[in-house]
């Protein structure tokens, strides 16, 4: 799920403070618990010493293109990085009101995390949103890690390499993502998707 930066990518959309400041403390909590200075992350990740330094900081609101960066070189699942404190509740109601959805600028394209975020997983679960004729490209995440993707509404084709593959409504594609990849809603209306990521082990 991670994208591309670009005129159509996906990034972060206005800066929310509470997911700002979590993403930050994160990052700092994992690239230290890993022996990691800003210098040895920066030249892991791709990404600056100076952005790096100023979302530990809680200073940048990163896109959705650079926290998948960052998370592929930590070795850990997206959900990492943006999760909250951990809780003690069995049971987890995820109010649709107090969601952190990640939009793009133009508000083509958001991605809302429908687990909750207090421990690593090994399965994330995303409601995608795309907006008609607009494209959503993704680097490729860490090997073993593979995506079930259903529409729930619409159209979309996924784009594999030089392969597509055109789903309709109900239907539903699994593949290795560890390989850059591309969904495109090629409809008039909004496309409403169902993204369930899996990866091989477990973070501990």
């Amino acid at each position: 799920m991670p994208l591309e930066e670009g005129p159509d990518a996906a990034e972060a959309g206005p800066p929310l403070p509470d997911l700002v400041g979590s993403v930050g403390e994160n990052l700092r909590r994992l690239r230290t618990r890993r022996g990691l200075s800003l210098e040895r992350l920066a030249k892991a990740s791709g990404v600056s010493r100076a952005m790096l330094g100023q979302i530990e900081l809680g200073r940048s609101a990163p896109t959705i293109n650079v926290l998948w960066k960052i998370a592929t070189s930590l070795d850990v699942p997206f959900a990492a990085l943006i999760s909250g404190a951990p809780g003690c509740d069995p049971v987890s109601v995820m109010r649709r009101a107090d969601a952190k959805i990640l939009t793009s600028p133009d508000g083509r394209f958001s991605s809302r995390a429908l687990f909750p975020f207090d421990s690593p997983h090994k399965v994330e679960f995303y409601e995608l949103r795309l907006a008609p004729d607009s494209r959503a490209r993704s680097e490729a995440h860490a090997p073993g890690t593979t995506e079930t993707l259903m529409v729930n509404k619409g159209r979309l084709e996924v784009e594999i390499g030089r392969r597509t593959w055109r789903l309709e409504t109900g239907d539903a594609v699994l593949f290795e993502a560890d390989a850059a990849h591309a969904y495109h809603n090629p409809g008039h209306d909004e496309g409403l998707y169902y993204l369930v990521m899996t990866y091989v082990d477990p973070v501990g």
